[in-house]
């Protein structure tokens, strides 16, 4: 994840006093960890990584199970888990598990649709305690509908925001751009604050799941940059305003050289010190920072690499699993250089964005460490040849899509 917001705070603070501030960003042991503790989801939603549907699906991990497993992430140094699906609160347990997070100390997300939160679940949401909870609009009404494939999807999303931003629970919107919603990103921005959530997450598209499927429709690398300029922007504007709102991006450390050259437009002198902090940063963290547990137990590097399983949570604790580097995908993925080949290889900013998202060019070419088809960076940005060659990622699309300020 990429925070937008906490870099346009630090700048904002650069502008006000005349000094970049000094920023300790110290990792935690363990990663963050994103839990598919069900796959089973209302919906069918044309994106979506795990391929779920309205049915049962068998060999899910009980709740014992979770909390051993829970005890073993809390033992490693886990800081945060991300309750996830399917759709998480058709599990029976999810407050009982949430509860036993909470009691560890876990930071605690849950990622939902948002159709099942009515005011009585908004209220037991409120009342566990979640430190976030996200939301998912794939645009305004008729594209989210037809996005999420059932009639009435957005109306009782919409619903779930206000249920909880009355409660004071901290929501925000989750929105993945690809060519058949771009349009509505605009008035999505303006919903998040007429609405009063207080975060926006904007994703790129990656290509898992029934994301791959669909990867054809993935948004034009001209579109891309339309869409950060507008959140970047924006994201300025609220803080210089004063504004309690979080912007990130995911799915494309691309973003991070992408503000970068931003500031470098609009406030050249502190270019230097955020590129500093971006180095620090260090891009993608698939694999190291970011893991993957799915409802049969099984450990992913993320959640979109569910067609690669490093192990078992059943068959050994996870915390051993994750520094196993026998595995050639998580030897490669903890390399400081990654062994990017391409256009990747040879970026000067490959110690910003690391490589990128590697399942994008895995799922193009079979190949984890070719280039990333979803750079929306130019060579002449990146540093290399200044003619790209014919079917390279740096090749603009004919194709462009707009995007309209609401």
């Amino acid at each position: 994840m990429f925070r937008i917001s906490q870099y346009m705070r630090e700048l904002k603070t650069a502008q006000d006093t005349g000094t970049y501030p000094h920023v300790n960003d110290r990792k935690a042991r363990g990663p963050v960890v994103i839990w598919n503790l069900i796959r089973r989801c209302n919906l069918t939603c044309k994106h979506c990584y795990s391929f779920s549907a309205d049915h049962e699906y068998t060999g899910g991990l009980t709740t014992e199970e979770v909390f051993t497993v829970m005890d073993d992430l809390h033992g490693f140094g886990v800081p945060a888990l991300i309750l996830s699906g399917g759709e998480p609160l058709l599990r029976p347990d999810i407050f009982k598990v949430h509860d036993y997070a909470r009691e560890l100390g876990f930071y605690t997300g849950l990622s939902t649709n948002g159709t099942l939160i009515d005011e009585e679940t908004a209220s037991r949401i409120a009342a566990s305690r979640f430190d976030y909870v996200g939301i998912s609009l794939d645009g305004l009404r008729v594209t989210h509908d037809k996005f999420r494939r059932m009639n009435g999807a957005f109306d009782k999303s919409l619903a779930a925001i206000r249920h909880l931003a009355q409660l004071d629970v901290k929501v925000g919107l989750r929105y993945t751009m690809t060519s058949m919603n771009a349009h509505d990103f605009p008035a999505l921005l303006a919903l998040m604050r007429t609405e009063g959530a207080q975060k926006f997450y904007f994703s790129h598209l990656n290509y898992a799941g029934r994301g791959n499927v669909h990867r054809d429709k993935d948004a034009d690398h001209l579109a891309t940059r339309a869409a950060l300029n507008m959140l970047f922007d924006h994201a300025w504007q609220s803080v210089q305003e004063g504004r309690n709102e979080e912007y990130v991006s995911g799915n494309n450390d691309a973003d991070g050289v992408y503000l970068l050259h931003w500031v470098q437009k609009h406030m050249p002198q502190w270019a230097p010190h955020l590129y500093a902090r971006l180095v620090a940063w260090g891009g993608n963290a698939s694999g190291q920072q970011v893991a993957n547990i799915d409802n049969l137990g099984n450990v992913h590097p993320d959640t979109m690499w569910w067609h690669h399983t490093l192990g078992n949570v059943r068959v050994a604790p996870f915390s051993h699993i994750w520094k196993d580097m026998g595995d050639p995908l998580m030897a490669g993925l903890n390399q400081r250089p990654r062994p990017v080949e391409g256009r990747c290889a040879a970026c000067r900013y490959l110690n910003i964005c690391n490589g990128n998202t590697r399942v994008r060019a895995q799922q193009l070419t079979g190949n984890a460490w070719a280039e990333d088809p979803g750079c929306y960076l130019t060579d002449e940005e990146i540093g290399i040849a200044t003619t790209p060659s014919p079917g390279t990622a740096a090749t603009q699309r004919n194709r462009t899509i707009e995007i309209h300020h609401a």
